[in-house]
């Protein structure tokens, strides 16, 4: 019973898509107001992180819109050309918005933060960088607040701890708006510290080696976002807690005498595929067998509301005699 809650809820969870784009709209309101006012006052004060951190809101903000898309595109139903929908869709967009974070906020962070260090700086007035920097942690705390709220209250369902729940679900906009949020308070903070150190001791270094942290925050995070979106795009199947019961249930039919193979996979966050290769017994006619492949599909949807598509392929058992 432990293993099952390693994950495997979460990774079948049916979790509010309209909730997720709220959850996403929030926070992209929230950093572009603040990547306008980080440029202002990176600007003002001379500061190498207030402008790593403006890079930082304005990748975020481009990462926000890239997920809404990918929400959006994700809702699209099955037709002819796309038999199984269009989930997955949403994890390339996801993944783009990775790469967006990845080059519109860690590279610009890291170059100024090195070229700060090897070129100095002036610093200016931090008056200003200090309230934006206040304001920005009020917004970002809010925006994280938004995001855990949801992911929580999913997790609790599930019965998960947080931390769990955002490494194994499927809904990857919660867990880029949570991650991100959260490198954003710890951005913040390090930008602060920058401006602090370079303002009592006269000294660029401070604010470089902020920028450079910041930097490598970014770095962990488009790391982390896009490991988890190129798992789902090349194919993650339900967890083995999960795929074992999907067996049990379909043994549990007195007309099937063995499971030979089992696929599964997830199509979306709120998708899954199963298909299997079943021996029915010999006995069973042809009206039987479709009437077991009826009751198996309802079953295993019952049970997890996540599988939208079964295929289940009446196959002889090895032990069969086949004709050439």
């Amino acid at each position: 019973m432990k293993e099952r809650d390693e994950g495997s809820e979460a990774a079948t969870g049916t979790g509010d898509g309209g909730e997720s784009v709220a959850t996403v709209l929030v926070a992209a309101a929230a950093n572009l107001g603040i990547a306008v006012a980080k440029a202002v006052a990176g600007l003002t004060s001379g500061s190498s992180a207030m402008l790593s951190e403006a890079a930082h809101s304005v990748a975020d903000t481009v990462t926000e819109l890239l997920l809404l898309t990918a929400l959006k595109r994700g809702e699209k139903p099955a037709d002819e050309d796309h038999p199984v929908g269009h989930g997955a869709e949403r994890y390339i967009w996801a993944l783009l918005a990775a790469v967006a974070t990845f080059v519109g906020g860690a590279v610009f962070a890291v170059y100024d933060g090195v070229h700060t260090l090897t070129h100095g700086e002036e610093p200016g007035d931090p008056l200003l960088s200090y309230l934006v920097l206040g304001v920005a942690f009020l917004l970002e705390g809010y925006s994280l607040r938004t995001g855990v709220r949801q992911a929580r209250r999913e997790a609790r369902g599930y019965g998960l701890p947080l931390r769990r729940y955002l490494r194994r679900t499927p809904d990857t906009a919660v867990k880029a708006v949570v991650l991100e949020d959260t490198a954003a308070l710890v951005g913040l903070l390090l930008a602060a510290g920058g401006l602090l150190g370079g303002q009592l001791t006269g000294s660029g270094a401070w604010d470089g080696t902020a920028s450079l942290c910041i930097g490598a925050l970014l770095l962990w995070v488009a790391w982390e976002l896009g490991r988890s979106n190129a798992e789902l795009l090349i194919g993650r199947p339900l967890p083995a807690p999960v795929r074992r019961e999907i067996r049990a249930l379909l043994l549990a039919d007195p007309h099937v005498d063995g499971v030979l193979e089992l696929t599964t996979r997830l199509l979306g966050p709120r998708e899954a595929l199963v298909a299997a290769k079943v021996d029915f017994r010999d006995v069973s006619t042809a009206a039987e067998v479709e009437q077991a492949c009826e009751q198996a599909e309802r079953r295993l949807r019952g049970r997890f509301p996540v599988i939208s598509r079964v295929y289940l392929d009446p196959t002889p058992g090895p032990s069969r005699d086949r004709r050439p």
